[in-house]
């Protein structure tokens, strides 16, 4: 779905503190040095008229791992607790599909409004872990009802992709070029793009490209799923590499938050394929 595609770390600024329009471009700073040390930088906007000075950023402290870590605890906490919510108290209400439904278009709504802040908003990140989580429940309950034990596969599956990448990433020194972000990003919002008129298509009667939830599953499904779990896992890449480099030029450590939002989103997509290639092998 677009909604799951990660547009926070794909922005070439995400966490360049001497990004284009704040006073240099983003090669300028060499690698490991800090950049609030370079001459001509102004800092980040903090609002209308203002600006963030070289004092501001010591005073706040400067992105760290542990703090991206942190950050991304919190709001796996509170996309769990929301699930969790949701799980135990819509389907004795009746609930489960209108809510799933809604949280999935709030959801994406909320996606964009973080993406296209400029500095990033813990409260709408937060928003979006429990906007997003109440989906998380809905679906997985959905999907459990009807294949039981699939979501503890799934969830265990999610978190093995995604220490491997990792692993992969540290123990074999892949490094993002602009050629291979670039195939990623533009093959995950066309992909993205597909599964938005694709889920608009099934909402008015039309089976859509996947098929249903149940019943035969073709081969092009089958497709479908590998490219979209293979894109989720090349859009973690993408992830380890812009918190990296953010660490390294010295970003601000509210930029944790932006970091914690992008592998939040990109393992919310990863979950959702996996639970929709796991439910393909069951049937």
């Amino acid at each position: 779905m677009l909604r799951s595609s990660n547009p926070i770390l794909s922005k070439k600024d995400a966490f360049t503190p001497t990004a284009p329009g704040y006073g240099q471009s983003y090669g300028q700073a060499p690698w490991g040095q800090n950049p609030y040390q370079q001459p001509g930088y102004q800092g980040f906007p903090q609002g209308p008229g203002q600006q963030y000075t070289p004092q501001d950023d010591r005073a706040q402290g400067l992105m760290t791992f542990d703090d991206v870590v942190t950050k991304t605890a919190v709001v796996m906490a509170v996309l769990v607790a929301a699930a969790a919510v949701a799980w135990n108290i819509l389907p004795a209400l009746g609930l489960t599909f209108p809510v799933m439904i809604l949280s999935a278009l709030v959801g994406f709504v909320v996606v964009l409004l973080v993406s296209f802040r400029r500095v990033v908003s813990p409260p709408l990140v937060l928003t979006y872990a429990a906007v997003e989580g109440v989906f998380i429940g809905c679906i997985s309950q959905f999907f459990e009802q009807l294949y039981p034990g699939i979501v503890a596969q799934a969830v265990t599956g999610t978190f093995f992709a995604a220490g491997v990448t990792l692993a992969a990433y540290k123990f074999f020194n892949i490094r993002v070029t602009p050629k291979f972000q670039k195939i990623v990003v533009i093959s995950t919002l066309a992909f993205a793009a597909m599964m938005l008129v694709n889920f608009i298509f099934s909402l008015v009667g039309g089976g859509g490209l996947r098929g249903g939830i149940t019943g035969p599953v073709s081969l092009f499904a089958y497709g479908i799923s590998a490219v979209a779990i293979v894109l989720a896992v090349l859009n973690l890449v993408l992830d380890f590499d812009y918190i990296e480099r953010g660490v390294a030029m010295g970003a601000p450590a509210r930029e944790s938050w932006r970091g914690a939002f992008g592998l939040t989103v990109t393992m919310v997509w990863l979950y959702i394929e996996l639970l929709r290639l796991l439910s393909y092998l069951r049937r």
